[in-house]
């Protein structure tokens, strides 16, 4: 049922880039994407944890909080001495039905982006271009975008402010061959994912794997994000999927502590 993944796609042991996603999710990312590759259907059984930590090169350990993660968002499911199970037909990217971030105070339950949080609220937004280029995508960025090492991506770092106030700093990297106009839009006014939706065909962000974590920002983060005192930074880190379940974009959003909410709906 499902389809040993090619040799040169398994995740190494360890690849914990500084801003990728834990090891876990990167294999749970990756299963879902073979599974339903496989069309994959409800009640399907998968491969004992034993075959699938050997097919990924994981540990055991690894696959099973893999799986754990995969059964929290509802897409597969543990049976007492049965082993795992698919609990729903596949055709859907990862997390699909699941609650995804959102960026501050906004209660949206796919995946919005800035320009799109300022909109339905009224704000006027644009950003400061720091970086802008298309460059060979190393090694890790290959492993979690899913290219070859050497393609292509669009890296992108802008400082955004809503109504006149900087809010965060973000670092994207994007396949350029999803959508060629990255490379040539003037993203100190245009939106990323309205930039993404306009391509051909559509890209359209449907899930995202994110985190977040606290810290003090470094001299270089105070001078852009304005702080003068003890205010902190939340980094976030984001893995947007496409409508395939395809890796779309991959983000470091640095925000000021003072000016960024975080809500998400955890269910079990």
């Amino acid at each position: 049922m499902l389809t040993p993944p090619d040799p040169a796609h398994r995740l190494p042991r360890g690849l914990l880039g500084g801003d990728a996603l834990p090891l876990y999710a990167q294999v749970a990312t990756r299963l879902w994407a073979d599974i339903s590759a496989d069309g994959a259907k409800a009640d399907d059984r998968l491969p004992s944890e034993r075959v699938l930590a050997a097919r990924y090169g994981v540990s055991r350990v690894t696959m099973r909080a893999a799986l754990t993660d995969l059964a929290a968002r509802g897409m597969v499911e543990s049976a007492a001495a049965r082993g795992w199970f698919v609990r729903q037909s596949t055709g859907f990217p990862l997390g699909g039905d699941a609650d995804t971030p959102e960026v501050p105070g906004s209660g949206a339950r796919s995946v919005e982006g800035f320009a799109d949080y300022a909109a339905k609220h009224g704000l006027a937004t644009h950003s400061r271009i720091l970086q802008s280029a298309v460059r060979p995508a190393t090694v890790g960025e290959a492993e979690t975008l899913r290219v070859g090492p050497g393609t292509a991506v669009f890296e992108m770092r802008r400082l955004r402010f809503l109504d006149g106030q900087v809010v965060v700093v973000e670092h994207n990297r994007l396949p350029l061959a999803l959508c060629p106009a990255l490379a040539t839009t003037d993203f100190t006014q245009a939106s990323l994912f309205g930039t993404l939706r306009s391509a051909d065909p559509p890209q359209l962000p449907r899930v995202a794997d994110y985190s977040v974590e606290a810290r003090q920002p470094d001299a270089t983060e105070r001078e852009l994000l304005e702080i003068s005192d003890a205010t902190p930074v939340l980094l976030a880190h984001q893995l947007a999927f496409n409508q395939d379940g395809r890796p779309l974009e991959l983000t470091l959003a640095i925000y000021r502590g003072d000016r960024y909410r975080f809500r998400a709906s955890i269910s079990s």
